[in-house]
């Protein structure tokens, strides 16, 4: 099992000694998010600083930027800290927050991401000497490249690709990326089939086997097995409202926690009181959150993340990077995967 954490996004000049350890520690990686902070800045400064760690966008807007932008910025972490370190996390994001926050059109995501992909594999394709740069689609369009804005060769590999998962988006994730970024497994039954059942037709579909896939996840991910830091529950729940309040996830959060407690979070979230969320009648219907135990449950981890994920984010918030014991951290990533890194 792969193990990722975040960075202090918030102060640049904190992240080099928190990504060094982060890497003592023993992590694999670490990811940044595009909440209030922008989310390659961190990595580069922790790249210079480690030798070892991976650096994930754990997910960057795709549809706020150019593909031209996102590939140069991959391209230049690459070209510093080698390709396999780095890899690129997009994701769509909801039309509300494309329109309104980001002001960008909407259009139906999964063909326009997979336009968004196949751009930056055609920009880097020409920056390699490839052939020129013509790439035309629905959404994009890509058939200027003067020597000028072409970077200084690099023969390494490139960055990996993510997307952020969504049901219908897994099967393009499949196709077109390296791997599929989970916010929350909702249920560990409704995971396995919706993680699962998606990818496997887009990887037949490029004739790839499931081990050059990788799925990821949060670690504190199944609501019943979630134990917030402080008994108020207020940031525990409001997170994995916030992360799975989107149509396609509506019915297994349904299934998995919340029940007759949605309607009210909604109108919660309608109003903008998010932290509101945590505080009412999603607290008092969620299973019965009990302590951590002295010692962790080794064998329950085992069971629940055992072929289901093959990385764990265990930290979901850039300003409260993981505290996972050493010796958790050690178990979890002895856990086999499916997925096999390069």
């Amino acid at each position: 099992m792969r193990i990722f954490t975040t960075l202090p996004q918030e102060n640049l000049a904190k992240v080099g000694a928190a990504a060094q350890a982060i890497e003592a520690t023993g992590y694999t990686g670490v990811s940044t998010q595009e909440n209030r902070h922008e989310p390659f800045l961190s990595l580069a400064v922790a790249g210079a600083a480690t030798k070892r760690i991976e650096l994930h966008t754990g997910v960057a807007i795709a549809f706020a930027r150019s593909p031209m932008t996102v590939a140069n910025v991959g391209w230049d972490l690459a070209a510093s800290f080698g390709g396999a370190r780095v890899t690129l996390g997009i994701g769509s994001q909801v039309r509300a927050h494309n329109e309104r926050r980001f002001s960008v059109p909407w259009t139906a995501p999964a063909p326009r991401i997979r336009e968004y992909v196949q751009a930056v594999r055609a920009i880097w394709a020409a920056w390699k000497g490839d052939g020129k740069l013509n790439y035309e689609g629905k959404h994009y369009r890509f058939t200027l490249m003067t020597p000028n804005f072409v970077p200084e060769p690099y023969d390494g590999p490139l960055p990996g690709g993510r997307r952020r998962r969504r049901p219908h988006l897994l099967k393009v994730a499949a196709e077109e990326s390296d791997d599929v970024k989970a916010p929350f497994i909702l249920h560990e039954e409704v995971s396995r089939a919706e993680h699962h059942a998606h990818p496997d037709g887009g990887l037949a579909a490029r004739g790839r086997q499931r081990e050059s896939f990788e799925i990821s996840a949060a670690a504190s991910s199944s609501p019943a097995r979630t134990t917030p830091r402080s008994p108020s529950c207020s940031t525990g729940c409001a997170i994995v409202w916030r992360s799975t309040a989107r149509p396609g996830l509506l019915a297994s959060l349904r299934r998995a926690w919340l029940g007759r407690s949605r309607p009210q979070a909604q109108r919660h979230d309608a109003a903008g009181q998010w932290d509101q969320i945590g505080q009412g009648s999603v607290r008092r219907h969620r299973p019965p959150v009990r302590r951590r135990p002295p010692r962790p449950d080794r064998q329950g981890h085992h069971r629940a993340l055992r072929g289901l994920v093959d990385s764990i984010g265990a930290s979901a918030n850039s300003a409260k990077p993981s505290d996972m014991p050493p010796d958790l951290l050690q178990d979890l990533a002895r856990i086999p995967t499916v997925y096999r890194h390069a």
